[in-house]
């Protein structure tokens, strides 16, 4: 009976691996028809966004704040915000993000609850400013370039905003953010029960059943690791296990690093990593191969330079390196072979188990940790030479306002000199309009314009993932034309460092 089976057997592993996969759309379309009753799990592609460190979010239910949360969220990152009314706050920010109590003027509130665990701050914190009492029914937000309504600090004051409760949030920061230039792809060690569901949705076996072989693999998520375990055979000319990630939309941006660390405890197996930058099923990959010591974490650098294009395992001559800026996927394999018909020499047949703890990109410029947005014009009051007829509001009534913007200047001087690695935004006049305009930045604090709050959200986030706007501050405003494409390492290439 055992033997009867075993061809139907393999048949429906096979069939679930290209069904995992999506290789072939209408199996998964077949699939829904006949499985329509039952409950499904979540088969989107996972987030190519930083899986599983935590970006706190201050200011996350103002005008700019719950744009760069829905952009976080969209691109796969945990946001967790620091609000001071959450069910205020759930009302604006929806389900999917945990809210923390905090108040960044209260230090004390900045504890190891709102803290803990993260991987990088956006601050988007203002005081409120609003038209005084009667300049509109509703008090709403004046409307910018049609009527100008006079406007007043309304709650707290900028001094306390925006200087001391930025240098609060850096300081906390300071104490909590992991002080080297890594970033994290997968840590296992940080696993919430909600993290675990979306991480079993993200990693599937991918064995040498797709060739006719019988080895056998899975990938599980336990309390502070992830375990790659099965059972490798060469029967039927097979010889490989392994699993695989599902391709990222968008794909993971690993330019500026030099290679990927693994933190690994494995059984004295040579195993493989493969990085692809293609979503195509059956394309290039970029291979390393690993030794490991029996029962003993230790960790593996892969530097981008030692990677080797293979398709299936044969090298391929003459093959670009690997495009470090879109990694689709991920795959961890033990087999037979090594490369172009070698034998790996630390192979033995059977059960095979590898934990990891973590997967991370290390080395290179490093990402800003911690993205400040502040406002173009806060070095201008008092600049000699200033012609304030022809400066925005802010500017001509800074005194008026309490000195909002030399107190922002003061905030990012805190951020500058905590040695926190950092990205400052100082937008013009901002909009609710749609956005997506080319963008010109500048330094030295000169330009004037306007610029949509969705765009100044957008480069909040892209300040996390682009190396070269670690440690820089700029300036921001709108062009007049619409783009549906922005290179980010261009804009920020030009601009200066410590500036």
């Amino acid at each position: 009976m055992t033997n009867n089976n075993r061809p139907q057997s393999k048949l429906c592993r096979l069939l679930q691996t290209l069904t995992y996969f999506e290789v072939f759309p209408a199996l998964n379309w077949i699939e829904n028809i006949f499985t329509k009753n039952r409950p499904q799990e979540n088969q989107t592609q996972p987030k190519g966004g930083n899986l599983m460190g935590i970006i706190l979010v201050a200011g996350a239910t103002g005008g700019v704040g719950k744009r760069v949360v829905n952009k976080l969220l969209n691109q796969g990152y945990q946001v967790r915000c620091l609000v001071r009314n959450i069910d205020k706050a759930r009302t604006i920010l929806g389900n999917e993000v945990d809210l923390v109590v905090g108040d960044i003027t209260k230090p004390e509130t900045l504890n190891d609850l709102v803290m803990s665990n993260i991987q990088g701050v956006v601050c988007c914190t203002a005081v409120r400013v609003q038209p005084v009492e009667g300049d509109t029914p509703d008090r709403a937000k004046y409307n910018q370039g049609v009527k100008f309504y006079q406007p007043e600090i309304v709650g707290d004051t900028p001094e306390n905003v925006e200087y001391q409760g930025v240098k609060n949030l850096v300081e906390a920061a300071r104490r909590y953010l992991p002080n080297s230039d890594e970033k994290v792809v997968f840590d296992f060690t940080k696993t919430s029960p909600e993290l675990k569901a979306q991480l079993k949705n993200i990693w599937g076996a991918l064995d040498d059943v797709v060739m006719g072989g019988v080895s056998s693999s899975n990938f599980s998520i336990l309390e502070k690791t992830a375990l790659f375990a099965g059972n490798v055979s060469t029967a039927n000319s097979g010889g490989f296990a392994s699993v695989r990630t599902k391709n990222f939309s968008p794909a993971i941006n690993l330019s500026g690093f030099t290679g990927v660390r693994l933190r690994v405890k494995g059984d004295g197996q040579r195993y493989k990593i493969f990085l692809r930058t293609e979503s195509t099923w059956d394309g290039i990959g970029y291979s390393y191969s690993f030794d490991t010591v029996a029962n003993t974490w230790i960790d593996v650098n892969i530097p981008f330079v030692n990677l080797t294009p293979v398709f299936r395992a044969k090298t391929v001559k003459d093959c670009p390196q690997i495009d470090t800026s879109k990694i689709c996927s991920l795959q961890l394999m033990l087999s037979k072979f090594e490369y172009d018909g070698a034998l790996n020499p630390q192979f033995t047949p059977g059960g095979f188990g590898l934990e990891i703890e973590t997967i991370k990109a290390y080395g290179g410029e490093g990402l800003s940790k911690f993205v400040l947005v502040s406002s173009a014009g806060v070095t201008r009051p008092g600049r000699p030479g200033i012609n304030l007829d022809e400066e925005p509001p802010a500017v001509r009534l800074n005194d008026q306002l309490g000195g909002i913007l030399t107190w922002k200047l003061r905030g990012e001087e805190s951020l500058r000199n905590s040695g926190i690695s950092y990205t400052i935004i100082r937008p013009c006049a901002l909009t609710e309009e749609p956005g997506n305009k080319e963008l010109i930045v500048e330094q030295g604090d000169n330009i004037r314009g306007k610029i949509s709050r969705n765009d100044v959200a957008e480069i909040c986030v892209q300040s996390l993932q682009q190396p070269k706007a670690k440690n820089i501050t700029f300036e921001v405003k709108e062009g007049e034309n619409n783009v549906n494409y922005v290179n980010w390492e261009k804009l920020f290439s030009p601009l200066m460092k410590g500036q």
